[in-house]
């Protein structure tokens, strides 16, 4: 790798920028997509490496080429430190996201309820700008509070996130959209949040309830067609 592949590529690193890192494998000439212009199979080629997290050998005009994603990490806020996160957290970590959880209530998010995890204990409309939620970015709301959990998904809508959850009944949804377009959000840009979270698992108990919302996370992120969600049982939320 050249010193200024390897500069370009450390660049897109720092500002957790997704590139591809492509390499001619006949003499090993590297370029770094999409800062460097490249034919449009390779592009293409390049993006679904992206997409799909997996690098690739493609031959395009009788030149095999290696594709090398390099994504920032996928994180997964997490609104509320109620028993449903103390269950979702770790799941999530095990199939590869960086967790952050954030409650101002400083009696909930403790590191002894959530060893090892980022807790931020702002409020969350200043919590959620602060995280920048991006295009690999997951957002659930837990907290059942709409002090805590408006804020956070106003923030959320206006961002690239790729999933927007939010747990409570249907009723109780139909309060928060209503409170949501009194913040200037449309009814199109509302659709993003599933509500009630989670895939319809019937799913009682707090570590199921975290397992269909987890299910759900990654069924958006990796585009699949995602099923009617379930209405969890309020008792777990607390």
């Amino acid at each position: 790798m050249t010193p200024d592949v390897l500069a370009a590529l450390q660049a897109a690193q720092a500002a957790k920028r997704p590139a591809a890192l492509l390499t001619r494998l006949s003499d090993g000439e590297q370029c770094l997509w999409p800062d460097t212009a490249v034919p449009g199979a390779l592009a293409e080629a390049a993006q679904t490496a992206l997409r799909d997290d997996a690098a690739q050998n493609v031959t395009l005009d009788g030149e095999a080429w290696f594709v090398h994603p390099h994504n920032p990490a996928l994180r997964l806020i997490v609104v509320g430190a109620v028993h449903i996160a103390q269950a979702l957290v770790p799941m999530a970590q095990t199939v590869g996201f960086a967790v952050t959880v954030v409650d101002p209530r400083r009696a909930w998010a403790t590191a002894d309820r959530f060893p090892g995890i980022t807790l931020i204990h702002e409020w969350t409309d200043d919590a959620m700008v602060a995280l920048a939620p991006d295009g690999r970015t997951a957002v659930v709301t837990l907290t059942h509070d709409p002090k805590l959990d408006d804020p956070a998904l106003d923030v959320a809508l206006r961002s690239d996130a790729f999933y927007i959850g939010a747990l409570g009944s249907r009723r109780t949804h139909a309060k928060r959209v209503a409170r949501l377009a009194e913040l200037g959000h449309a009814e199109a840009a509302m659709g993003r949040i599933r509500a009630p979270v989670g895939l319809n698992i019937e799913a009682v108990t707090a570590p199921e309830i975290a397992l269909s919302i987890l299910a759900e996370v990654v069924a958006a992120r990796r585009g699949a067609a995602l099923g009617t969600r379930a209405a969890p049982a309020v008792a777990a939320a607390a």
